[in-house]
């Protein structure tokens, strides 16, 4: 059997007290063995992030998850001040910058929206895959693998049921990344990671 890969989870959620969602789903993950979460805004009120610790974070880990609120078809301000400072030419990209090599991320994401709005030519006009190109382009410039979103649409509209069945589709899709079960290229298949899982 090969060895766990190490999942870092950074939540970015100014509001997180206030979220169903989120909280629910790292609720789901919290116990597990080989995943770290970091609850971003509670670690940097200030936005002042630690950048060498967060770059040793990432070299520590195989996957990589941001999960936030779809805010704006956008990030909060957080994940976009972290890519900024963290994310250094040197260390992430350029000649010398191999750093990340091979290692994966995905975002997990909240949104308001149905998944029928987010269709190309639809209400929002363009997917959420579309919404979120940079993002992935990012982490391709940094030589690393982005997997498929993982995304709970609706989410004004769910019930406690609901949400509770979105959390534990997260911890299984956590732990099939976490043990290999699923591969990047069984995933590739997909608009949405979730979707493996139905």
């Amino acid at each position: 059997m090969s060895a766990q890969n190490k999942v870092l989870i950074q939540l970015y959620h100014p509001l997180f007290h206030k979220s169903r969602v989120n909280r629910e789903l790292i609720r789901a993950i919290d116990n597990l063995d080989g995943v770290r979460i970091r609850l971003m805004y509670d670690l940097y009120p200030d936005l002042h992030i630690d950048i060498e610790e967060e770059q040793h974070l990432l070299e520590e880990h195989d996957i990589i998850v941001w999960q936030h609120p779809f805010y704006w078809y956008s990030s909060p301000s957080l994940l976009k001040e972290w890519i900024d400072v963290v994310l250094q030419h040197g260390f992430a990209y350029g000649r010398e910058g191999k750093a990340l090599v091979g290692k994966k991320v995905i975002t997990s994401i909240t949104s308001g929206g149905r998944r029928d709005v987010y269709q190309e030519g639809g209400l929002r006009k363009y997917t959420i895959r579309q919404l979120l190109a940079p993002f992935e382009q990012t982490v391709r410039l940094c030589n690393m693998l982005y997997l498929p979103p993982f995304v709970v649409h609706g989410t004004h509209m769910l019930d406690i049921k609901a949400i509770i069945e979105a959390a534990q589709e997260y911890r299984r899709m956590i732990i099939a990344l976490r043990d290999g079960t699923i591969s990047p290229g069984e995933l590739s298949a997909f608009e949405y990671t979730n979707d493996y899982f139905i």
